[in-house]
């Protein structure tokens, strides 16, 4: 079948049982589970992918709720990406719930208008983006070796198709001193709160010497027990982003050392906690990327005209880019409406994003079809 015709049988498909990717939807949105507890989630949608014929996997990489849903049997391999988890206290404030379900609408409208031989599509159920853990193990396991085009699509108060998305790398540190009476006998402490507070300031210093796009945020997260007992234990927790990994692992370097100066300033032994996994930034793949754009027009959608480079986070999607050719356009949920807060979760599933699901699943499923029929458009992606 010609991929115009493809298209269309897919759009009718996708609208015929918008209902049911609504309630996905809606469903994840009433019950949100944090990172790596998306257990009645990722259940929700291996159901619905097992009775459209998918073959689903549980369990990956040591993940109990990372699951792959396949169906093809030659062709190109693509990877539609679903995130499930959810915020603490927020909810569905990073629309996760959007993103499944579009994830499961693309491919379960791709099961039953492709024919069985143009293409090997797997939907991956990839838990805990918002530690930024569930890719960075899938691929770490293998799970993306065999996958030659990798997209998803994330809610956002705009519509766009390329967003620049920074590194990442996470620090903890751990301060120990001596308790003492803080007003009877303070020569005999060791206040360890005082390292966390010099560790910050030293790193408000080293700012005026960092790259524009370069950002280190951090929280106390212990400062003692009592205003009268000098501090034995305290603990702050950093984040490094760049928009390139060599200044990320540059950067932890040198708020390192923040912490050691403070902790020598202070005679409190310090104990560095440096999480191994570090999300990349995001590698851009414009032919891809214009692909999806081709959709949209189709669609009769107009991309708003956002810098690629404004409003930046980090996510685990930027390891996949790494590896393998990976989209990640935004869906618009309304306008205005910023991630990580309580009207993001509401817009959700709000008309606006209902729509953003079926928008979502109908440009995924259509780019790809072409990705399945065009060899020479496979051929701009990869080259």
């Amino acid at each position: 079948m010609e991929a115009g015709l493809l298209k269309e049988t897919v759009c009718r498909l996708i609208e015929s049982r918008a209902g049911e990717f609504l309630a996905i939807s809606h469903g994840l949105y009433d019950n949100p589970e944090t990172a790596l507890q998306e257990v009645r989630s990722a259940s929700l949608l291996c159901n619905i992918l097992g009775r459209d014929g998918f073959v689903v996997e549980r369990g990956l990489a040591g993940m109990e709720t990372a699951f792959r849903a396949t169906f093809g049997a030659a062709g190109p391999s693509i990877a539609i990406l679903a995130e499930m988890d959810a915020l603490p206290e927020l909810g569905h404030a990073c629309g996760h719930n959007i993103i499944a379900a579009a994830a499961a609408g693309a491919a379960v409208g791709l099961r039953n208008s492709l024919p069985e031989k143009a293409a090997r599509i797997t939907l991956l159920g990839t838990p805990a983006e918002e530690k930024g853990i569930g890719k960075i193990e899938l691929i770490k396991a293998g799970f993306f070796d065999n996958i030659e085009f990798a997209m998803m699509v994330h809610p956002s108060s705009r519509r766009y198709v390329t967003k620049g998305y920074l590194g990442l790398a996470r620090l903890n540190f751990v301060f120990h001193g001596r308790p003492a009476h803080a007003s009877a006998y303070p020569e005999e402490g060791i206040n360890a709160l005082d390292a966390v507070i010099q560790t910050f300031n030293a790193i408000n210093a080293l700012r005026q010497q960092l790259p524009q796009d370069v950002r280190v945020h951090g929280i106390i997260t212990e400062g003692g027990v009592a205003p009268n007992i000098i501090p034995a234990l305290a603990a702050c927790s950093f984040y490094v982003r760049a928009a390139e990994s060599g200044d990320v692992k540059l950067v932890v370097k040198r708020v390192i050392a923040c912490a050691e100066g403070a902790a020598t300033a202070t005679a409190c032994r310090l104990q560095i906690e440096e999480d191994p996994r570090i999300m990349e930034p995001f590698r851009i793949n414009h032919s891809f990327a214009d692909l999806y754009a081709r959709q949209l027009g189709i669609l009769g959608l107009k991309e708003d005209d956002v810098p690629i480079d404004r409003n930046r986070g980090s996510s685990d999607i930027g390891n996949v880019s790494q590896v393998v050719p990976t989209i990640h356009p935004h869906v618009p949920i309304g306008a205005g409406i910023n991630i990580h807060s309580n009207d993001f979760a509401r817009a959700t599933v709000s008309l606006q994003g209902d729509q953003a699901v079926i928008e979502g699943a109908k440009a995924l499923a259509m780019t790809a079809i072409d990705l399945a029929l065009d060899q020479d458009c496979r051929n701009r992606i990869t080259k």
